[in-house]
């Protein structure tokens, strides 16, 4: 009735006054519906409300706010509002439908909120309310609908949760059009919300599935929804039970939307199930839903929900797994479409060939990828294969060219005859597959194989077997084993057998393989089977024990008879054999000689008439490679065959054996030498009677190529028969004098007969260094110089071809005819030990025997024949060339003595020159020091201490025993850098005092060459005068007088060495060295400088600051300090002139005498030394004659001193004293008796010593004082101290003695003396004259 009148009351709201009335009738309707008493009353308001809506129009709801005001009523009224209010909302959308369909979204929070409502009443009108709207919904309505109220599923509370479910629980009720675009998304959410916590929650999640399986219109699904809804509530334990249930269903009728949106999520849960049964289900139904639905698009939306799934059981570990999955993905690209997975034959080719993924992994993108090549028709398969799959064959990842034979595993099996146009581009990749330096690729390729034969090989034999019978003869091992393996699969299924397994030699075996044999002979053809079968015997003969294992199993399977089978392809295999020999293949070649001493052991005297003539032919007719194959074949043939049987075809063999060692090519005589053993196995002895003979003959033979051809023969048969043969030949090729021929012969016999041929040492040797040596005197003789070249050759063959074991031997040989006492047999001596290096460079086994190459080539740098000499430097220049430095450093403290002894004796033998100069002939010749060097290079920069100070000590040595003329610029630069690179390092005093004393002999042997390297002279000397040892600072000092002739900047040098005496320089610090003997040893150096360089001084003030540096430490408490001082200012003086002398004496030494008695002992000895260093200088002499007499009374008043340190400077004082008098022999006699007590035998030494040093200096400065009248009180006391003082006494007199009596000129001196002297005295002296003094080389007063 409510419904009628509200029927007409739409229809009359256009007639008459009515529109003017709309506000009023909407407000009462309005009250009514929300505020009314009844049921009725609030329905028949509602009613009202949606037909004065209908009737004005649809904007009245906005105008009037009529959808405001429900929402209000919906949201904050009471139960009864709430009623009315979704009374009006439902009826509003049956009434305007379509059109009210954007209202419906913003009530849609109210209507959750109703959902939720206490009251059931509320709940009951808002669920037939969403019914309705849900029914009345277009998709672009749903559209707007389904997200706001999947959001308010998410929402944390639980009763808004729960009016989403009801909201996706009314969504049944949509069109079915709607219900099928909105069903992928809702059920999900529902089965989403069985997890939940809240019981309620739940509940409402399967009322609301119910809701869907209501509206289910397919009668089998129907009957086991209760099944599906276990699954959906309960998917752990009913999955599988629902996944049977589907399985086991018979479906008559299509799948509907709200069956796929319930039959989804279970096969979902089921592809991520943990068992292989419930995903093989699974995957089992994806596939085959697709068939059942009404539209395929319906099951479009849940390809994102499944696909990820398929994706990862095409992936399981489970074959069965992948498989059905395989197939699922092919049936859904054969229903959609390919174009419905743009994504997956991309992902499926990227799985193929990724290294990330496994050979499981692999195999499954490669099945399906199959199926889905499949579905797409052989065009697609045919287009993508060629394309895309097969180039990836030789990719260089593994992992790809894997991928690409899975592919091949299953897409012969999966296309069916429509493969047939792929095999011809399959099988290179199989085969490339089989060879592969992978395992698992290996692998692949053969399972690969295998299918291909068992699916196609009958229908396209033609195609498969010429593949296979090619890869038996392929060079990789694993190709041939994978090749018998696919051919035993091909022949065993052409047969109708299996191939065989072990033995194979039972009865039934045998029966079994005569049946195959019939049946391959009727489906090959006889042709083809001989090819085949012979291919197969071939590989019985293999060289890999696992081919010739298949092989034989092979053969077994298909031959019952072997020896029958080989007479019926006796012609075929001998024509393959023949091939093989002359394939130019070692590893053929082998194989084929191998199969025939396989066939002569087994047919005997039945093959051999047929297969000889066969060889020799093809060894007069073959090229290179061919006749190696036949001297391979020959030597299995007489391997295999008896004494009896070869001595029938004797002159055959014999003839073919001759003409192959004779052969030009190496190989060929190589293989042929094989085979001429083999003969003398089995014949013996008469077999060298048969050849060796002949080939001597052709050896002596005019004819230059007949010649060469017999050599080579011998040299083959050498190479196998060495020991018997070589007694024989050696001495008839060395029969003097030795030919051009014999010569080239020994040679290339030397290489064939190296392990052996060194044991004839003893006589080749000799006679090749004797030929050489008299061959190489004539000097025009064109015929004799040939004849020397080919001595040289052959000798350098010997030395390069003799095994290790006999080089030492060859040395000790070539050792002991250097000490010949023939001139050109030493040089050619040491030219063969030159050899011996050059051609064993390369082994570098002669290592042991450098020491004895060494003393050797040494001892002859002493020869007294020049072209001896220019040999040994250049068999050193070998040595030292071809021979690393390092190994020869080990050897350089030998190199070093025997040097030493070497010069020592040839300083003191008979016509020796003793102590004088002498130098070493091998090395005073151009470069003839160059030799040595690099292994005293080596030493200096990289030996340990002991070897560096031996090299540098060493270097020295050479150098001083090389003219000046030989150690040119550039040479001394070679020897100088090393030096002074290495001297600043940390090293070991002895080692620096080497390196100094060597840098102190180059510069004196260098001169103006080495003026470049004056800066890192002096740094070097410099630095070293700081060093904590006395004796490297002793060598700087004499370093840097002989540098100063050469340095032209001295001024900065004598600052930095007054800085440092002075202890102000920063190279000085107390941690190198004591400040003391810093100082002492930077005095010595500057009075160096000073003496030797001083005249070279630019700048005014440098030899002021000197002589102030010696003002200022002459007064050092240092007794050494005082007298390098005192050293300073003498040379300074003498720089400056005798005015600047004079004021330094007055101010030292006269202004002190006053106060001398009370002077310490330290000011007494520094005024003694200063006296003594003045006037030993030119400028002594220049003294004003007051300041001398005051010198002289103050030296005497010191020499009674009680202090033996100022005695003995005084004593020295006084012999410069008596030096630089005007009236030396008055002096002398005066102050006789004061020196004269400094000698007595009373005194101690070091004063005694002194007096001997003073009377040097008197000597020297007035020669001739002491062998006058004057003199002679004080040299008959030194006469006597020099024969009955302390040994350190006596050499001090010595020199005063050779001074006195000027011995360094002859004999006048001591004539001067003996007409003076007594006759004891003079017998004394004669005495110490010839046994001393006359020994005696030089004096040197300097210090």
């Amino acid at each position: 009735l409510q419904s009628s009148v509200a029927l007409a009351l739409s229809k009359l709201m256009k007639k008459g006054r009515t529109q003017q009335r709309i506000e009023a009738l909407l407000n009462n309707l309005m009250t009514e519906c929300i505020h009314g008493k009844t049921l009725a009353s609030r329905r028949g308001a509602a009613y009202g409300i949606s037909a004065v809506v209908k009737g004005s129009g649809i904007a009245s709801l906005k105008k009037y706010d009529v959808v405001k005001r429900l929402e209000e009523s919906c949201t904050s009224g009471s139960p009864s509002s709430k009623e009315g209010a979704l009374f009006a909302i439902e009826l509003l959308s049956s009434r305007l439908g379509i059109l009210f369909e954007p209202y419906v979204i913003v009530l849609l929070p109210a209507l959750l909120k109703a959902f939720s409502d206490s009251n059931d009443y509320v709940r009951a009108a808002a669920e037939t309310t969403v019914g309705l709207i849900m029914s009345n919904l277009s998709g672009h309505g749903v559209k707007l609908v389904m997200p706001a109220v999947l959001e308010a599923f998410n929402e944390p509370e639980w009763r808004t949760k729960q009016a989403s479910i009801h909201m996706l629980g009314s969504m049944s009720h949509c069109a079915p059009k709607q219900l099928a675009s909105c069903l992928p998304k809702v059920v999900p959410k529902l089965t989403e919300a069985f997890s939940d916590t809240h019981p309620k929650v739940k509940s409402s999640a399967e009322e609301a599935l119910e809701e869907i399986c209501k509206v289910i219109k397919n009668p089998e699904i129907s009957s086991i929804s209760s099944t599906l809804l276990s699954a959906l509530t309960d998917p752990a334990n009913a999955t599988l039970r629902a996944l049977e249930a589907l399985i086991s269903t018979e479906f008559l009728h299509a799948i509907d939307a709200p069956s796929l949106s319930i039959i989804i999520p279970v096969v979902h849960r089921g592809l991520r199930d943990r068992t292989a049964t419930t995903k093989r289900y699974a995957a089992l139904i994806s596939g085959n839903i697709c068939t059942m639905v009404n539209d395929p698009r319906d099951f479009v939306p849940y390809l994102p929900v499944l696909l990820p799934d398929l994706k990862s059981t095409l992936l399981d570990p489970i074959p069965d797994v992948r498989s059905i999955s395989a197939k699922s993905l092919g049936s859904l690209t054969r229903g959609l479409g390919e174009a419905t997975f743009p994504d997956l034959r991309p992902w499926l080719v990227e799985t193929l060939t990724s290294d990330e993924a496994g050979s499981v992994e692999r195999s499954g993108a490669a099945q399906g990828l199959t199926e889905i090549l499949v579905a797409g028709g052989a065009h697609l398969t045919e287009n993508v294969m060629l394309k895309e799959i097969l180039p990836l064959k030789s990719h260089p990842k593994a992992g790809t060219r894997e991928g690409v034979l899975w592919v091949l595993t299953f897409l012969p099996s999966a296309l069916g005859q429509a493969y047939s146009s792929l095999i011809d581009s399959s099988l290179p990749a199989l085969l490339s597959g089989l060879a592969d330096d992978n395992e698992v690729v290996r692998e692949v390729a053969l399972r690969a194989g295998r299918v291909l034969v068992k699916s196609h090989g009958k229908a396209h034999k033609d195609k498969i077997l010429p593949s296979l019978e090619d890869g038996l003869r392929n060079e990789d091992y694993r190709i041939r084993v994978a090749s018998l393996t696919l051919l035993g699969d091909l022949l065993s299924m052409l047969g109708g057998t299996k191939v065989a397994k072990g033995n194979a030699d039972t009865q039934d075996d045998i029966r079994q393989a005569e049946r195959a044999q019939a049946q391959i002979a009727l489906v090959l053809g006889n042709e083809t089977r001989k090819r085949v079968l012979s291919s197969l015997y071939l590989s019985r003969s293999d060289t890999a024990a696992i081919v010739r294992q298949s092989a034989v199993q092979v053969w077994k399977t298909v031959v019952s008879v072997t020896p029958r089978t080989l007479r019926e392809i006796l012609s075929e295999l001998v024509d393959q054999i023949v091939s093989a020999l002359a394939s130019g293949d070692p590893e053929r070649t082998q194989v084929a000689g191998r199969c025939l001493g396989d066939i002569v052991q087994k047919l005997g005297d039945q093959v051999l008439p047929e297969i000889i003539p066969v060889l020799r032919d093809s060894l007069y007719r073959g090229d290179e490679h061919t006749r190696q194959g036949v001297c391979v074949g020959l030597s299995e043939v007489i391997s295999c065959s008896s004494k009896e049987q070869i001595i029938k075809f004797l002159d055959i063999i014999v003839k073919v054996v001759q003409d192959a060692l004779c052969d030009d090519n190496d190989l060929v005589r190589k293989m042929a030498s094989s085979c001429f053993q083999s003969l003398h196995q089995v014949v013996g002895a008469r077999t060298l009677d048969e050849v060796v003979p002949a080939l001597l003959v052709g050896m002596e033979s005019t004819n230059e190529t007949a010649k060469a051809r017999a050599l080579k023969g011998m040299t083959g048969i050498l190479s196998v028969r060495s020991h018997e043969l070589l007694p024989y030949i050696i001495p008839r090729l060395l029969k003097a004098p030795l030919t051009i021929s014999h010569a080239d012969a020994l040679g290339s016999i030397s290489a064939a007969t190296s392990d052996t041929i060194y044991i004839h040492f003893n006589t080749i040797i000799p006679t090749l260094i004797a030929e050489v040596a008299s061959v190489s005197k004539v000097d025009d003789n064109n015929e004799e110089k040939e004849r020397e070249e080919a001595t040289r050759r052959c000798s350098r063959a010997v030395c390069h071809n003799v095994d290790t074991a006999g080089v030492n031997l060859l040395i000790s040989e070539v050792a002991s005819k250097c000490t010949s006492d023939k001139e050109s047999v030493r040089k050619e001596a040491c030219w063969f030990l030159q050899i011996v290096i050059e051609e064993r460079a390369t082994r570098a086994d002669f290592y042991e025997q450098v020491p004895i190459i060494i003393r050797e080539l040494l001892q002859r740098l002493n020869d007294s024949s020049q072209d001896v000499l220019k040999s040994t430097n250049l068999a050193l220049n070998a040595l030292s060339k071809f021979v690393p430095a390092e190994e020869l450093v080990a050897h350089i403290g030998f190199i070093r003595n025997l040097i030493a002894s070497m010069v020592s004796d040839a300083r003191y033998r008979k016509g020796g020159v003793g102590d004088g100069e002498f130098l070493l002939p091998g090395l005073n010749q151009p470069k003839g020091l160059e030799p040595l060097l690099p292994i005293y290079q080596r030493g200096i920069l990289y030996g340990d201490s002991t070897v560096r100070e031996t090299s540098a000590a060493g270097l020295g040595e050479l150098i001083k025993i090389t003219s000046n003329k030989y150690l040119a610029g550039p040479f001394l630069i070679k020897l100088t850098g090393p030096l002074l690179r290495i001297v600043g390092d940390r090293n070991p005093s002895a080692v620096k005092i080497a390196i100094v004393q060597t840098l102190g002999l180059i510069l004196t042997k260098g001169g103006p060459a080495l003026r470049a390297f004056v800066p890192q002279f002096q740094t070097t000397f410099v630095k070293a005068l700081s060093d904590p040892s006395r004796m490297v600072r002793i060598e700087a000092i004499k370093a840097l007088a002989l540098l100063m002739p050469l340095s032209t900047r001295v001024d900065p040098l004598i600052k930095e060495l007054v800085a440092s005496s002075l202890g102000k320089s920063s190279n000085v610090s107390v941690e190198t060295a004591g400040l003391v003997a810093i100082q002492t040893a930077t005095l010595e150096a500057l009075a160096v400088v000073l003496r030797h360089g001083g005249k070279k001084v630019k700048l005014p003030e440098s030899i002021p600051s000197s002589l102030e540096a010696g003002k200022e430490l002459v007064v050092h408490e240092d007794d050494g300090i005082r007298e390098s001082a005192a050293k300073v200012i003498g040379y300074a003086c003498e720089l400056l002139g005798a005015n600047e002398a004079n004021e330094v004496i007055q101010e030292f030494v006269v202004d002190k005498m006053p106060t001398l008695s009370s002077s310490s002992s330290e000011v007494k000895h520094g005024i003694a030394c200063i006296c003594r260093r003045v006037l030993t200088t030119s400028i002594g002499e220049e003294i004003d004659s007051k300041i001398y007499d005051s010198i002289s009374s103050i030296i005497q008043i010191l020499m009674k001193d009680d202090k033996s340190m100022v005695r003995e400077a005084a004593f020295v004082a006084i012999g410069a004293v008596l030096g630089c008098s005007d009236d030396a022999k008055s002096s002398l006699s005066r102050l006789e008796k004061s020196i004269a007590k400094g000698m007595d035998s009373k005194e101690e030494i070091e004063v005694q010593k002194a007096v001997a040093k003073g009377l040097c200096i008197t000597a020297t400065k007035q020669p001739g004082l002491f062998r006058t009248q004057e003199g002679l009180f004080l040299t008959n006391n030194a006469l006597k101290l020099a024969m009955s003082g302390a040994q350190r006494v006596q050499f001090s007199y010595n020199d005063f003695l050779w001074l006195a009596l000027d011995v360094g000129n002859g004999e006048s001196g001591l004539d001067e003396y003996l007409n003076l002297a007594h006759f004891d005295q003079a017998k004394t002296m004669k005495a110490i004259y010839s046994k001393v003094l006359v020994k005696i080389k030089s004096v040197d007063d300097s210090d």
